[in-house]
C-alpha cells in the first residue's frame, strides 16, 4: 500500500540540492564547518571488514571499470559495447567490469522480455571470460527512467499519482528531487505488483547468466533514491529510505536471484547520500554472500569544484562508510567513482589520496567510466589514459592464497608490497599495469615464482611467510 505521504514543491526540493552541491562535501552545520575531519578507522577497525573471496577461499581484489553503452535503442542495445573493451581493460592490467544493463531494454513491454537484448548480454559476457574479465551485472537507472528522460526502470513501471516534473538540463541530478521521480521510487519499493516484476526480472537475469564463467555477481539497483518526507532533511530521509525502503527491497531480490543462483554474489548500495560522509541506515540483509557496494563522488568535485585535501573529505567518507560493513561483516567493493574534471591541479593528489583510501578498506573498485574520449572516460580517443587516470594502473594481488598481513602501494617511490603466510587455495596471483618490463619483482620466503608479462604467480607450502615486492625501475607510463 502506497503511503500517501507529502513532500516538498519541486522549487523547494531544487532548494535543498542546491545548498547540498554548495556544501563542498559536507553536510554538517555551519557552524562545524571548522572542526577536524573524522579519523579513518584503525587498521583492527578495517580487518573487521571480511575480504571477497573466490570459490578457493582465496582473498581477491578487483580493479576495473564500469562499462555501459546508455543509448535508448531497444533491442540496438549495448552495440557500443565492443570486443575492444575488454581486450584493453586486461592489457592495461584491470580484472573487473560493472556492465550496466537496463530494465527498460530488457523489459520493454511488461511481460515481455526482449531476447535480442539477452543475447547481446551474453555476447559481452562471452567478450569479458575471453580476456579473463570478471563481470558485475548492474541493474542500473539515472534518474529513475524513461519516463523522465533518462534509463532504467521502464515507463510502464512508472506511477508518479499525477505529480509534477520539472527538467533542470544543467543539473540532471536535481531531478531526483522533483515530486513525480520521488513518488515513483516510492511505488516501486511498495507496490506489491512492482515488487513482483522486478524480482521477476532478476530472477530472468540469474536463470539466464548465473552460471556464465565471466560473472561475478548482481548489483541489485544503482544509486536508489526516495521520497523526502515533510520537513526531512537528506541525512534523515536517506537513512529512512534504506532502513524501511531498500532493506526490504534486497531481501526480497535476494529471495528471487537464490532461486537460480545459489553462489555468485550480491551487490547493495546505500543511497548517493552516503557520498558525503552520512552513515548508512541499511538493515540486515539476509544473504551469507552480500557485499556492501557505495559509490565514491564528492559533489563539490561533481560542480566544478578541484580537490581540497585540507576539507578532510576522504577521510570522512571513509569514516562513515566502514561502519555499516564493520558491523554486518560484509565485503566492500566501490562500484563508481572518479571526478568529471581530471586535469584541475590537485587531481594528481587526489588519485594518490583516493587509490591510497580505498586500498585500506575494500575488496576493490570500478571507476566511471571505460570509454574512448573526454569527460568521465578513461581514456583518450587513441586508448591511452586520460589526465591523472593512469594512476589507477598499480600492480595488485588479484587472488592471494592465504591470509594478507599487509598489502600497500606507495604512488610516489612505485614501490609495491604484498605480505601474507600462504595457505591452501591454490596460487597467489599479481597483476602488473602496462610496461611490465618496467617493474622488477622479488620474493622473499620460500616460493615458486613464474612471470608470464604482466601476471605474477607465486605458490607456497602452506604456513609459509611470503613478501612479494615490486619496484618500479623506470619511468612511469603516465
Amino acid at each position: 500500500m502506497l503511503k500517501r505521504t507529502r513532500i516538498r514543491a519541486a522549487t523547494a526540493a531544487t532548494s535543498i540540492m542546491t545548498t547540498f552541491v554548495l556544501a563542498a562535501g559536507a553536510l554538517a552545520p555551519a557552524a562545524e564547518a571548522h572542526q577536524a575531519p573524522p579519523a579513518p578507522p584503525t587498521a583492527r577497525e578495517r580487518a573487521a571488514i571480511p575480504p571477497l573471496t573466490d570459490d578457493r577461499g582465496r582473498t581477491l581484489t578487483l580493479r576495473g571499470w564500469n562499462v555501459e553503452d546508455k543509448a535508448n535503442s531497444g533491442d540496438r542495445a549495448l552495440t557500443a559495447i565492443t570486443e575492444k573493451h575488454f581486450r584493453d581493460l586486461r592489457a592495461k592490467g584491470f580484472n573487473f567490469a560493472r556492465l550496466l544493463i537496463f530494465w527498460d531494454d530488457l523489459e520493454p513491454r511488461r511481460g515481455h522480455y526482449s531476447a535480442e537484448y539477452l543475447r547481446r548480454i551474453g555476447r559481452i559476457l562471452d567478450w569479458a571470460h575471453k580476456y579473463d574479465i570478471q563481470v558485475l551485472i548492474d541493474a542500473h537507472q539515472d534518474v529513475f527512467g524513461p519516463a523522465f528522460g533518462h534509463r532504467g526502470i521502464p515507463a510502464w513501471a512508472t506511477r508518479t499519482d499525477g505529480l509534477p516534473f520539472t527538467p533542470h538540463p544543467d543539473d540532471w541530478f536535481a531531478e531526483y528531487f522533483e515530486p513525480a521521480v520521488q513518488r515513483a521510487f516510492t511505488h516501486l519499493y511498495e507496490d506489491a505488483d512492482l515488487q513482483r516484476a522486478q524480482a521477476a526480472m532478476w530472477r530472468l537475469l540469474a536463470e539466464r547468466f548465473g552460471r556464465h564463467p565471466a560473472v561475478l555477481g548482481y548489483d541489485l539497483i544503482n544509486e536508489p533514491m526516495g521520497e523526502l518526507g515533510e520537513g526531512e532533511d537528506l541525512p534523515a530521509a536517506a537513512r529512512r529510505i534504506e532502513a524501511r525502503q531498500l532493506t526490504p527491497m534486497y531481501n526480497r531480490l535476494a529471495r528471487a536471484v537464490r532461486t537460480a543462483d545459489r553462489s555468485n554474489w550480491l551487490f547493495v548500495e546505500p543511497t548517493p547520500i552516503v557520498g558525503e560522509g552520512v552513515p548508512t541506515g541499511l538493515g540486515a540483509i539476509r544473504d551469507r554472500r552480500t557485499v556492501y557496494a557505495p559509490h565514491f563522488y564528492n559533489t563539490a568535485m561533481e560542480a566544478g569544484a578541484d580537490y581540497d585535501p585540507a576539507a578532510g573529505w576522504i577521510e570522512a567518507y571513509e569514516a562513515a562508510v566502514t561502519a555499516y560493513p564493520r558491523e554486518r561483516r560484509m565485503p566492500v567493493v566501490v562500484g563508481e567513482w572518479g571526478p568529471l574534471n581530471n586535469r584541475l591541479p590537485m587531481m594528481g593528489r587526489f588519485y594518490r589520496d583516493a587509490m591510497a583510501s580505498l586500498s585500506r578498506y575494500t575488496s576493490g573498485w570500478a571507476g566511471y567510466v571505460w570509454c574512448y574520449g573526454g569527460g568521465y572516460c578513461a581514456l583518450d580517443g587513441n586508448g591511452d589514459f586520460a589526465a591523472n587516470k593512469e594512476r589507477t594502473a598499480t600492480p595488485y594481488a588479484s587472488a592471494v592464497a592465504g591470509t594478507v598481513r599487509s598489502d600497500t602501494y606507495d604512488d610516489v617511490a612505485r614501490v609495491y608490497r604484498l605480505a601474507y603466510t600462504a595457505g591452501r587455495g591454490g596460487a597467489t596471483e599479481i597483476s602488473l599495469p602496462p610496461a611490465a618490463g618496467r617493474w622488477r619483482v622479488a620474493v622473499q620466503g620460500r616460493a615458486e615464482v613464474r612471470r608470464n608479462g604482466g601476471e605474477v604467480s607465486v605458490r607456497a607450502r602452506p604456513g609459509t611467510r611470503v613478501t612479494v615486492t615490486v619496484t618500479g625501475t623506470g619511468p612511469a607510463s603516465r
